[in-house]
């Protein structure tokens, strides 16, 4: 009988995992002593009724085994009502968790929603806890952004692979040429020069360019000498040459006393100069509009030469030969990328008190929004288990708990069974 051995339908199917398997046989361990100690009550119970006449004494035991068989079978009964139907009979108010899987699932789920995902909750749990330092001073090890710079460069050459020359023709028209349509190039210029000239920057540019026009005249005298004859057809040729070399000599001369002297007044006209174009470029109206018509021909000649196609399949074929090699530029510049981010974050408490604020701001934010969705993954998932399972894998996690309350039944029960005869005992005398 079910009521005794307290096995069902389930008891012989397949074990789904060795976890689950360990807990079921634990549970059947447990069952089968509560069980053990109701058959012994009731065999108590039935030798007491049998031997009481000759033995007076056996009113004690038998009150005690009467009071210990009806809290043995209470607490079975109980137990068993939860997960299924007592022997198999549709006893009202029974089978509770597969009669009422639905309404558990949305408890469950509301519960879940209105204890935990609340943005008190969730904030005040990750409030104490510094995230942006622990992910930065992981990200600082170089072996740990290694990992995350192969799984990038890893999914690069699909990415390129899914890209065709529309999507970068879509890219640049929506992106990148209505924000190049609004750049003041002359105000960029002026900028550049700005930053250029600061701390004279410029003037080893300007040391390189002599150098260059030096070796230039140097290297090109005769055609400068066939040029100048053909400008002077009534001078000597002699007189030409002398000429021309006395000029390149006198260039040469003057270039190298500007390379050699720091305050030489080129130098100081040179800046002036560059000064002034750098002003211009940024106050000038006729640099202004220079600027944008340079740009509007750039950007018609993007866009007239089909060089869409030409881009796509450099930078794939780039890509794609860099990560092939064994020395892979990419993989290792997102790495240092990493790495670097990793320690300018964890050498400034200030941004990390940022980003943890930051990302505290959108957890509560997530929370609140979403919260009810999961709750209702919750209540969805769980509604949708079957009935019997359920009430099999509770039973495997909390039944081992629940044959306690029989074995305590048992004996609680012939305790007060005995106190009770006692007290009818005394009341009678």
């Amino acid at each position: 009988m079910s009521f005794v051995t307290g096995t069902d339908r389930n008891s012989g199917r397949a074990k789904l995992d060795p976890v689950g398997d360990g807990k079921r046989v634990r549970l059947k361990r447990m069952r089968t002593t509560a069980t053990c100690l109701l058959a012994a009550m009731i065999a108590l119970l039935l030798a007491c009724v049998v031997c009481q006449a000759a033995y007076p004494w056996l009113e004690w035991p038998r009150a005690f085994a009467e009071a210990g068989t009806v809290g043995a079978i209470a607490d079975w009964y109980a137990v068993v009502a939860l997960f299924r139907y007592p022997c198999g009979i549709p006893i009202p108010h029974t089978a509770i968790i597969p009669r009422n899987q639905q309404r558990i699932a949305e408890s469950l789920g509301s519960f879940v929603e209105e204890n935990f995902l609340t943005p008190e909750v969730i904030v005040a749990r990750l409030s104490g806890f510094n995230a942006a330092e622990a992910l930065a001073g992981w990200l600082a090890v170089r072996e740990n952004s290694a990992v995350i710079a192969d799984v990038v460069a890893g999914s690069l050459p699909r990415l390129l692979d899914g890209m065709d020359e529309t999507d970068v023709e879509h890219f640049f028209d929506r992106v990148v040429i209505p924000r190049l349509r609004t750049v003041e190039v002359s105000r960029v210029a002026s900028q550049l020069l700005d930053i250029l000239t600061e701390g004279n920057r410029h003037q080893p540019l300007l040391d390189r360019g002599l150098s260059a026009a030096e070796t230039w005249l140097s290297a090109n005298v005769n055609l400068i000498k066939a040029k100048f004859s053909e400008a002077s057809k009534f001078t000597p040729a002699p007189l030409d040459a002398y000429i021309v070399n006395k000029f390149v000599e006198g260039i040469v001369a003057l270039t190298h006393e500007v390379v050699a002297d720091p305050e030489h007044e080129l130098r100081r006209r040179f800046d002036v100069a560059v000064q002034e174009l750098s002003n211009n470029l940024r106050t000038s109206v006729a640099y202004r509009r220079f600027g944008r018509l340079l740009l509007r021909d750039c950007i018609r000649h993007l866009e007239d030469g089909n060089y869409y196609r030409v881009l796509l399949d450099r930078v794939r074929a780039h890509v794609l030969a860099d990560l092939g090699s064994g020395r892979s530029a990419v993989r290792d510049m997102i790495t240092a990328s990493f790495v670097s981010v990793g320690r300018g974050v964890a050498s400034e408490p200030s941004i990390q008190r940022k980003l943890n604020a930051w990302w505290l701001d959108i957890a509560g934010l997530l929370v609140l929004r979403h919260r009810h969705q999961l709750s209702a993954l919750i209540a969805d998932v769980v509604k949708g288990w079957d009935a019997k399972e359920v009430s099999r894998k509770l039973e495997a996690e909390i039944g081992r708990d629940l044959q306690y309350i029989r074995i305590n039944g048992t004996f609680v029960g012939g305790a007060v069974g005995v106190l009770i005869h006692a007290c009818v005992f005394l009341v009678l005398r």
